[in-house]
This record gives structure tokens, sequence and C-alpha cells, in this order.
């Protein structure tokens, strides 16, 4: 599904603390999961080398300060905070148009 313009970009980049990391990929995967069932939410890109770049895309300001708030959520940041993230930067984004090249 191609969002209308304009919507909301969340664009989360981070880095791992290259420790152990135990249970960060099943955590992210969840908490994928559970933003699909937000009321608001459009869609989710995401990659991982050296520095992670997630990027969620919504409808409004509104759903994605329902989503900062959901106590899931919550639990995902205070964890990552603790246990998996040396660093991380959160951008939200009004995106006003966009176009792709696709083969």
């Amino acid at each position: 599904m191609k969002p209308i313009t304009p919507y909301y970009a969340v664009i989360f980049t981070s880095n791992l603390t290259g420790d152990d990391n135990v249970g960060y990929a099943e955590m992210a995967q969840q908490m994928q999961d559970l933003a699909k069932q937000q009321s608001g939410y459009l869609d989710f890109e995401s990659a991982r080398e050296e520095m992670g770049i997630s990027i969620s895309y919504w409808e409004s300001l509104e759903a994605i300060a329902k989503w900062k708030a959901n106590t899931d959520h919550l639990f995902a940041q205070q964890k990552g905070i603790k246990d998996w993230y040396s660093w991380y930067k959160v951008r939200i984004c009004l995106v006003e148009r966009e176009y792709d090249f696709e083969r």
C-alpha cells in the first residue's frame, strides 16, 4: 500500500552495545507486529549493519504519540536503554511528497 501524502515518518537510528544482545531481534519483531495493530500505522522499513535504521510511517502526530505511550512499547524502550543500545536518535518528519523507481 502506498500512503497518501502528507504523512509522518518516525526514523529511529541506533547502535547496539556490542554485547550479547540476547532477545533483541525477538523484541524488535514483537514491536513491529504490535505497531501494525495501532490505529494510524501505515508501514515499516528497517535495515541493520553497523548502525540500525528503522522507519515507521504514520497518518498523524496523534497516532505517533499513542504508539510512543503504548505500555508494551514503553517496556521495550526501557529494556533497549538498559540492555541493548549504546546510542539512539529519533526523528519525526512530515513526508510531503514521494516518488520511486522499480525495474
